[in-house]
């Protein structure tokens, strides 16, 4: 049979993709990224000033940002599904991407002011639709370079996008989010389109405006989260349209500085209560498999009131393994934990142990993320809940930090 040109150049532009990844996350320096003429990406510091809406676009004098939407939805029959849409940004040149006055160029102004074939970042995008009933777990993933059309993050656009996936914001100074959040994502099997509302102002996680990840200035992230998205939409699954409603996470970071060598990964929990509060968790584990001190997290309280925790506020116990047969990773599918300064335990299951996104990139990076049940008490109230869970560092080292 004949081959379609459009094919085989879409096959080139794919390869050609995959190669620029694995040389960006082969020098993809584990330590943190000194602000200098040569290395001239921001850090991560104390007392940022932040600004909504601007913040919640385009940093591209921070090396790393990610967009994570997770959310757990139903249909009125009660068919449950959990859905991921994460957009990431690497820089990938050396050369600032800051002005004269100190303001973030967006990707248009970038584009319009260099060579269309420039390569300032590289956005890569993931993702999954987990059919709880139906019993599979389907995902993908997508790599381009920044550009209109193509990918970025935009204020002036209020999008984020890459290709024909995206999140686009309206804003709404009366909302308790300031906006809504509409996202649409097309893949060979399925489809979401899904309108977003917070009940609750952003969380600013951390102290003094940074989520501290090692010792030392600047070994930390700027991380935003919207812990309380209102649901509705429609997803399209082999064809067939289910209308569903629930609840969703936004996480949003920004930072320069990667994994310590000592650190082999992460556990991060996010948890949506029946009282309408939240817990996000996150245990940084060394390659001893011990816990690290810098884990952390936060508690959001039903009003919206957010309190800092750190690693002496809270024990997180893995308990069954589920073993993948693709990668040999083994993720701990169970967990127990307990945050004693608020009166919380918990125990954590998920309803389908398949939810590793495997990665098809050469030094792409293999996780699992995935839906979850919470069964749990505070001060001695019985609660339930659902939530999302992601295990990195299980299937191999973390891409880039080898």
């Amino acid at each position: 049979m004949k081959s379609n040109p459009r094919n085989r150049q879409n096959l080139f532009v794919m390869r050609a993709n995959c190669a620029l990844l694995s040389l960006l996350l082969a020098t993809n320096a584990n330590a943190a990224v000194p602000s200098t003429e040569d290395h001239p990406y921001r850090l991560a510091l104390p007392n940022y000033q932040f600004e909504f809406p601007r913040d919640h676009f385009n940093h591209p004098d921070f090396r790393t940002e990610w967009w994570y939407y997770t959310g757990n939805l139903r249909t009125a029959e009660g068919r449950r599904f959990g859905f991921e849409l994460t957009f990431f940004r690497q820089g990938a040149e050396s050369k600032t991407a800051v002005n004269k006055t100190g303001e973030s160029k967006t990707d248009v102004q970038q584009a319009a002011n260099g060579n269309v074939w420039d390569i300032h970042d590289v956005w890569m995008a993931h993702l999954a639709l987990s059919d709880i009933n139906g019993g599979q777990f389907l995902h993908t993933e997508r790599l381009n370079r920044s550009g209109p059309g193509i990918a970025g993050a935009d204020l002036q656009l209020a999008r984020v996008w890459n290709g024909n996936w995206k999140a686009q914001w309206t804003f709404n100074a009366a909302l308790p989010g300031g906006a809504t959040q509409k996202l649409e994502a097309i893949a060979d099997r399925f489809s979401f389109d899904l309108s977003l509302k917070s009940d609750k102002p952003p969380v600013i996680h951390g102290k003094d405006g940074v989520s501290q990840k090692a010792e030392g200035a600047g070994k930390a992230s700027h991380y935003i989260s919207f812990t309380r998205l209102n649901t509705t939409g429609e997803i399209v699954l082999d064809g067939k349209r289910y209308s569903v409603e629930g609840t969703s996470w936004m996480d949003h970071e920004f930072f320069s500085h990667q994994l310590e060598s000592d650190q082999s990964g992460w556990d991060w929990f996010s948890l949506q209560l029946a009282d309408h509060s939240e817990l996000m968790l996150f245990r940084l584990r060394r390659k001893d498999g011990s816990p690290d001190s810098f884990s952390a997290g936060t508690f959001v309280d039903p009003q919206g009131r957010a309190r800092h925790l750190t690693a002496k506020d809270f024990t997180v116990t893995p308990g069954k393994i589920w073993t993948s047969p693709a990668t040999g990773g083994r993720y701990p599918v169970e967990w127990m934990i307990e945050v004693p300064s608020i009166g919380f335990k918990a125990t954590l299951q998920t309803p389908m142990a398949q939810q590793e996104l495997k990665s098809t990139a050469r030094s792409g990076t293999s996780y699992w993320e995935g839906a979850i049940d919470v069964a749990a008490s505070r001060l001695g109230r019985e609660l339930s809940g659902v939530g999302y869970l992601e295990m990195t560092g299980y299937a191999g080292t973390i891409a880039g930090l080898d």
